[in-house]
Formats: C-alpha cells, structure tokens, sequence
C-alpha cells in the first residue's frame, strides 16, 4: 500500500494539518488538504486520490453536498470517503470507523494509529458501506 493517495477536505486548518502529519509520519501516503469545501470536487478531479479524508460541519458546502458531487462524478464516484466528524463522539464510535446511513464515519479527534488503522481499513475495502 506504497504511496496511497489521500485528500483532506476540513475547514479547519489546524485538524486538516494534524491529520496530514499524522498520515504522512508513515511514510506510506501522499496527502492533500483542501480547506475550501467549494474546491473540494476540482481538486479532487486534479489530485485523483485513493480516498478522501471529509469533514461533515463546513461552512458553504458542508460534507454531505460535497460526498453527493464526488459520488456523481463518473471518475471519481469509485473513491472511498470517510467522514471524519465532531458531530459523533469516540464514545458513540468505540474509536473506530461506523457506517451509518450508507456512509463511513470516524469521530475527532482522532489518535494516529486509529486514524491510520481506519485509513489502511477502508482502503483495503474492509469496511464496506451498504
């Protein structure tokens, strides 16, 4: 799993930058951050990423506006999206990934390994949405 692409998209940009230090320490990824929820789908198309990292509460497109244009996107309708999102607690989520409503959900803040854990677990299709 060398060299998995991932975008960021979170307004905030301490947490997009935490998230991003905490991916590429692994040296197993490349990572991308968009803090504009607005140029989420153009960079997207450009960066072509293996997943995208989604915050839920944004300003202009919030999350959910943002999930419908990406899964409209013929190209980009493929790549997995994982919520991550202080709308659910660590204790609603036992720290780890849920699937709710046909989507996947990760509650911030996130630890690293948990983070990375739930990152390699979607990206190996393992936590898969119905």
């Amino acid at each position: 799993m060398n060299n998995q692409r991932i975008l960021i998209v979170d307004d905030e940009p301490n947490i997009s930058g935490l998230v991003r230090f905490h991916l590429e320490k692994t040296q197993r990824f490349t990572v991308r951050v968009e803090n504009r929820s607005a140029r989420a789908l153009s960079v997207a198309r450009e960066f072509q990423p293996d997943i995208i990292l989604l915050d839920v509460d944004m300003p202009g497109k919030d999350g959910g506006q943002v999930a419908c244009e990406i899964e409209a996107d013929p190209v980009l309708s493929v790549v997995p999206i994982l919520f991550l999102t202080s709308l659910i607690s660590n204790a609603e989520s036992g720290a780890s990934v849920k699937v709710l409503a046909g989507q996947r959900f990760l509650a911030k803040p996130v630890g690293a390994s948990v983070l990375v854990d739930a990152v390699d677990s979607v990206l190996a299709g393992q936590i898969p949405v119905v």
